[in-house]
């Protein structure tokens, strides 16, 4: 399996149902049929010296996530206070909790039709 975080974070994003990457604020981004995004690449954004992304997550993960390894984890800029999370790709990634992450993102934006179109794929 490829070690580069940007790759490994594409496939996981590109696997979901209409999914669509273009670059967007000048970083790579996914979006649900290529108009609601649920996942933004960064990489030393403003020089904040990490490698990691951003996305969609339900209420209360945010805090509970960055309060138990903030390390990992942590409150994006501009689009913190909606709740979404910031993962870190550049210190231990567990990739199959940011399978998950990903999945749960997609979830969250994404029309219940194509949530069961991954469901039935997945077996979810």
């Amino acid at each position: 399996m490829n070690d580069d975080p940007l790759t490994r974070l594409r496939e996981l994003c590109m696997a979901m149902p209409e999914a669509t990457e273009r670059i967007s604020h000048g970083a790579p981004t996914w979006f649900v049929r290529d108009k609601k995004v649920f996942v933004m690449f960064q990489d030393n954004h403003h020089g904040d010296n990490r490698t990691g992304f951003w996305c969609a997550a339900p209420p209360g993960a945010q805090e509970e996530l960055v309060g138990e390894d903030p390390e990992r984890f942590y409150r994006p800029p501009y689009v913190g206070h909606r709740g979404w999370l910031g993962v870190r790709l550049d210190v231990s990634p567990d990739w199959a909790e940011i399978a998950e992450i990903v999945d749960q993102s997609y979830r969250l934006v994404a029309a219940k039709r194509l949530i069961a179109e991954l469901d039935a794929r997945t077996g979810g």
